[in-house]
């Protein structure tokens, strides 16, 4: 049977509360202050505050098939978070190359699941572009799964430990 560490990487969850309340502050302040579909430049010909919702997943994906997605994305993001915060559960306290990692992606999963069941969409309000090309709309619990899944990747690629002989 595996070791747990003591202590754990479980106090790690407190960024994973913050990266919430951040979206879900963020998500407040759109709602109540940012016009639907109007792009508001913050630094011209790159930036915008542009108010948008999505039903689907990243990029859209499924947001047209009917409401069913609306479960399944937030069943999955709870099942990816429980499973994240088993793994925190199983790793050191000071191993912050895993813990930051999950921590993040279990914030921005949940976020975005807060935002499923209440409006039934995600509100994404970030709009970045060049030119001509514009990159999807996306918020802060967004932000925070794709530097999680990035940590996690890195960290996972170049952080390894080669293993003693036993």
């Amino acid at each position: 049977m595996p070791k747990h560490p003591k202590p754990n990487a479980l106090i790690w969850l407190v960024l994973s509360v913050l990266v919430i309340a951040l979206d879900q502050w963020s998500k407040a302040w759109v709602l109540s202050d940012l016009p639907e579909y109007t792009a508001i430049p913050v630094i011209e010909g790159f930036w915008n505050w542009y108010r948008t919702y999505n039903t689907g997943a990243a990029f859209s994906f499924l947001s047209d098939a009917g409401g069913w997605q609306i479960w399944f994305f937030s069943a999955l993001a709870v099942g990816i978070s429980g499973l994240l915060g088993f793994w925190l559960s199983r790793t050191a306290r000071a191993d912050w190359r895993q813990a930051l990692p999950y921590s993040l992606v279990i914030g921005g999963a949940l976020g975005n699941v807060i935002d499923r069941l209440i409006h039934g969409h995600v509100i994404d309000f970030i709009q970045w572009h060049w030119r001509d090309y514009y990159w999807p709309a996306f918020n802060v619990a967004d932000s925070a799964i794709v530097g999680g899944a990035v940590g996690i990747a890195l960290f996972g690629l170049l952080g390894g430990k080669p293993r003693q002989a036993e």
